[in-house]
This record gives C-alpha cells, structure tokens and sequence, in this order.
C-alpha cells in the first residue's frame, strides 16, 4: 500500500510536539536522523497517530517511549497502535528513552541494519 492516511486535524498538535521533544527524542534526532541518508519526519501523523519519526523510504516508523508506556493500558494501546501501522506495511521499532540516552550506539547500529537490510532487499527483487 502506498497511501498512508494523513490526518490534518493532528498537524497542529505535530508542530507543537517537534518544538517540545522529549530528552531522548531530541538526541537521536540532533546527533542522528537530522542527518541519516534517507530524508526522516519528526511527529509525523498518520492515520490517527503522531508517530515520532517516520522514514517513508524505508517504510520505517520509529518510536521512542517512556515510563507511562509501561502499564497494561498502555501496552495494549502501543501494541494496537504497531498492529495498525503494520498493516500499511510499515515496519515498526520502539526503543525506551533509556535505550536512547544511555546505549545510544546500541540504537543507531539497529537503525544502521535496517538502513543495510532495506539496501540489499532492493537489489534482489
């Protein structure tokens, strides 16, 4: 599926979460995907979600959560949310703010190997 839903009610709330990331959102914006090869979005909505990041190259959505994604309600939403963007085949990857602020190598090798893994599919099909 190519089309992904842009919900235009949410750009507002999307302007107001770039210019207020959180800790973790802005280092591995500012010290990776600002400058990754494939053009990255910040607090990008789709369908009726605010993604985080989103790679539309790579069909990539990428989100960064903290503490109040750990109760059960919000695992089930979280776990909902992924079922949904999945199925607009989108590949998505969580990482906690934790992974982010304290094994920021650790997350950008995973990015790299998607980046790679995305490559290599490309010149086999």
């Amino acid at each position: 599926m190519n089309y992904l839903p842009y919900n235009k009610k949410l750009v507002a709330r999307a302007k107001k979460l770039r210019k207020n990331m959180t800790v973790a959102e802005h280092k591995l914006w500012k010290n990776y995907l600002k400058t990754f090869p494939d053009r990255v979005y910040r607090q990008r909505p789709i369908d009726n979600f605010i993604i985080d990041f989103y790679c539309p190259k790579l069909k990539l959505v990428i989100e960064i959560y903290g503490e109040s994604h750990y109760d059960e309600n919000a695992q089930n939403y979280d776990q909902e949310r992924t079922q949904i963007l999945q199925s607009y085949g989108l590949q998505v990857i969580r990482f906690s703010n934790d992974d982010v602020l304290y094994n920021f190598t650790g997350v950008v090798d995973v990015l790299e190997a998607v980046q790679i893994s995305h490559r290599c599919e490309r010149r086999f099909v």
